[in-house]
């Protein structure tokens, strides 16, 4: 189903209280955003996870719905908080308490791509940055809380699988000191979004396709795993990231050689997580 700010990608039927999202894979470039930016067609796509959606196509096949952005990262970021506003970037917004991401260049409405390289050659207006909040970023999450809602209402569980890359650099520089560097990292917050044996399921399909796994370091999860995980009330989110060096050449933002080998894996993993949410297998909240 298409809408101007998502796609969801429903199954035939819903078997699966899973929830998949990749709310950074957008690929909807404007012609006026594009003529606005002083980064060329290349460089403004560094932030965006390029082709994480293809990679996760399959999990309608599974029983569980996706949902995708259309809007690019660098335009409008949904996984941060509506008020994450940067009054370095946006024109008449006082400033507010210290938030190291939008400090950064990296609030809601982004400043900068990776490595810190400007998109603007000046500021946009208060009024231009709500009005791409309420053309992307409320539809977004209002659809994905529909999704869990309904993973609730036919499952009594319900697991969002916040799927997102990282840049292989990013890896090397922040495991300088890791013996084995991961392709895959899992966010729980440190258990605070999600049950310790969902988490410990997901880790074990990833191992069993052959990839080299951590949690938590270092990537944690963002906005969608603090906002959305209440293992509390049966409502679980798990943030992946995968090496973007396995499948996509990361300097030419395309797809490597390997990425339908890895997209293959990937479908094995899917089936796996969907299984986890199935009814009777994720783990009842404590009363």
């Amino acid at each position: 189903m298409a809408h101007p700010a998502y796609e969801v990608h429903e199954p035939v039927r819903r078997t699966s209280g899973a929830v998949f999202a990749s709310p950074h894979s957008g690929r909807d470039y404007g012609r006026e955003f594009l003529r606005r930016t002083v980064l060329d067609a290349t460089a403004i796509r560094s932030s965006e996870d390029a082709f994480v959606d293809l990679l996760f196509a399959d999990a309608p096949a599974h029983g569980a719905p996706l949902i995708t952005a259309r809007a690019p990262r660098a335009f409008v970021d949904l996984n941060r908080g509506a008020e994450e506003l940067d009054p370095a970037l946006i024109r008449g917004l006082p400033r507010r308490g210290h938030n190291p991401r939008v400090s950064s260049g990296l609030g809601v409405i982004p400043r900068v791509v990776a490595g810190g390289r400007e998109i603007y050659n000046g500021k946009i207006s208060h009024a231009e940055a709500l009005a791409r909040l309420d053309a992307h970023w409320f539809p977004y999450h209002a659809r994905m809380q529909a999704l869990i809602d309904e993973s609730h209402a036919l499952f009594g569980e319900a697991l969002l699988i916040d799927c997102h890359s990282m840049p292989r650099e990013a890896i090397d520089s922040l495991c300088r000191n890791t013996v084995e560097k991961p392709e895959i990292v899992l966010g729980d917050r440190f258990g605070a979004s999600a049950a310790g044996e969902i988490v410990d399921g997901i880790e074990a399909a990833f191992r069993e396709a052959g990839f080299k796994v951590a949690r938590n370091m270092p990537f944690a999860g963002a906005f969608t795993a603090q906002n959305y995980g209440r293992p509390s009330r049966r409502q679980h989110v798990v943030q992946i990231e995968i090496d973007r060096s396995l499948y996509m050449d990361e300097a030419r933002v395309r797809p490597g050689a390997d990425f339908e080998t890895v997209r293959a894996r990937l479908s094995g993993v899917i089936a796996a997580i969907a299984g986890i949410a199935r009814p009777g297998e994720l783990p009842l909240a404590a009363e």
